[in-house]
């Protein structure tokens, strides 16, 4: 806590432009591998049927998830013990590598495709958000407490930008039609590519893979780490005895536990609408591979905007007003999407279906579901960048990388509990609508809690 207090440098330019890459170096993990190019390649190739698909997806997140929540806060505290940062987020990225690398190698029809895959993507995912833990922690050393908002809100809007790209770059030059042979852009897929067996669906492994290695270099080489404090031996064994002392007293620190049970719970829906948005979709419109990769682009770009906006909101207006405001967004566009059928809008105005042919999201009904998809894509980069600000404004200031830990435990040990209601309510009632409508719950209900979180009048800006 002192070394914060007396601290009158912070990083240069450079330095902030390594960190901020970092967003940007791992994005394309979860936009390209866990949305919208291997995902659905696992679902729909390398599984039985898209059911069993979706499914063993789940267990290989639910897996994962279950591994992050163990040791995330063990990491936190050993990290804070130890002080320097940038040997874990070394060490994790060499799991972001290997996992991604290995999903090349997820050939449909192969016998040992399925857990490879499931294994592969498993290990990626956790070698990515335990980098993130520690690359978080390092944010109160790199920018004043005025600027934290605009640094965060910067690195997720370039962590769209790398998503938004890297997506691109893949449906214009890898990925293929089966049937034509040809890219979205109609283009033949790069380095011969073949088609017929998804190569370019299974290149979004090493591709996300070497592009994470390029540009997570200049956070190594540009930003500062923290001191050493302790030698790793003595900070294993005094990091954990700090976390069991965090753990029995966060309840008395019980303005930042409110704030970790309120964003577990947002994060929750956050994680169902994003799982389920491109599913609902395809339910009622029918879309294909392409429509959805163009989706996901639409609400990439909307992201980064919106997170680089927020940003410069958080500063100005704090991260909680921020985080606000973003989940009544969601909220807002949740009920445009529930009240979307093919030939219907707001629940009750009739518009033409969709006619095949047409063009892309020619129908009314699947523009105002663009729409809502906007404002989605404009609100969860704010809502994702207010939110870790928000922890270091709440959070001991001795104990950050801690707290980090517990926020990662809090967004990923109840993960799973959005999707699977959504599918428990919609096998129940035989209603994609009814089954996405449980995650207005979840937004409503973190907004509830988050209302009742108190921001330290000294840390506000």
């Amino acid at each position: 806590m002192a070394k914060s207090k007396v601290k009158t440098a912070y990083a240069g330019g450079p330095a902030i432009a390594g960190w901020v890459l970092f967003d940007f170096a791992a994005q394309p993990v979860f936009t390209l591998i866990t949305t919208f190019i291997f995902a659905p390649f696992f679902a729909a190739q390398l599984a039985d049927s898209p059911v069993h698909g979706q499914a063993l997806w789940g267990f290989a997140t639910g897996a994962a998830g279950l591994v992050i929540a163990i040791l995330s806060p063990v990491l936190g505290a050993v990290a804070d013990a130890a002080g320097r940062r940038k040997p874990w987020i070394a060490a994790f990225s060499i799991l972001i590598l290997l996992g991604c690398a290995a999903l090349w190698f997820a050939v449909p029809g192969a016998d040992y495709a399925v857990p490879l895959a499931m294994i592969a993507f498993a290990i990626a995912t956790i070698g990515a958000e335990f980098a993130g833990v520690f690359t978080n922690a390092m944010m109160p050393d790199l920018v004043p407490p005025e600027k934290l908002g605009r640094l965060s809100g910067t690195g997720w809007a370039m962590g769209y930008v790398g998503g938004l790209i890297s997506l691109a770059l893949i449906l214009v030059f890898f990925v293929a039609n089966p049937e034509t042979g040809k890219t979205l852009a109609g283009f033949a897929p790069a380095f011969g590519m073949d088609a017929l067996s998804f190569a370019g669906d299974r290149a979004s492994g090493p591709f996300s893979a070497l592009w994470y290695l390029v540009f997570v270099l200049p956070l190594f080489f540009f930003t500062p780490d923290a001191p050493k404090l302790e030698p790793v031996s003595r900070a294993v064994r005094s990091g954990i005895a700090n976390l069991k002392q965090t753990i029995a007293s966060v309840t008395s620190h019980k303005n930042v536990f409110l704030y970790l049970v309120a964003h577990m719970i947002y994060a929750d829906g956050l994680v169902g609408l994003f799982a389920f948005g491109g599913i609902y979709a395809t339910g009622i419109f029918g879309w294909s591979t392409t429509e959805i990769g163009a989706f996901g682009i639409l609400l990439t770009i909307t992201g980064s905007l919106g997170a680089f906006i927020g940003g410069r909101l958080d500063d100005r207006l704090g991260p909680k007003t921020v985080v606000m405001g973003a989940l009544a967004g969601l909220i807002l566009a949740g009920l445009g999407i529930l009240s979307t059928t093919a030939d219907s809008i707001l629940f009750a105005i009739p518009v033409p279906p969709p006619v095949p042919g047409d063009g892309l999201f020619a129908a009314p009904a699947e523009q105002f579901y663009m729409l809502c998809g906007v404002l989605i894509g404009a609100v969860a980069g704010p809502l994702q960048a207010a939110s870790r600000t928000l922890l270091i404004r709440v959070s001991p200031e001795d104990a950050i990388t801690q707290f980090f830990g517990l926020y990662a435990l809090a967004g990923k040990v109840t993960s799973f509990m959005a999707p699977t209601l959504v599918g428990i309510v919609t096998a129940l009632l035989m209603s994609q609508r009814a089954g996405m409508a449980v995650l207005l719950a979840f937004f409503v209900l973190g907004a509830v809690l988050l209302a009742a979180v108190k921001v330290p009048r000294g840390r506000r800006a």
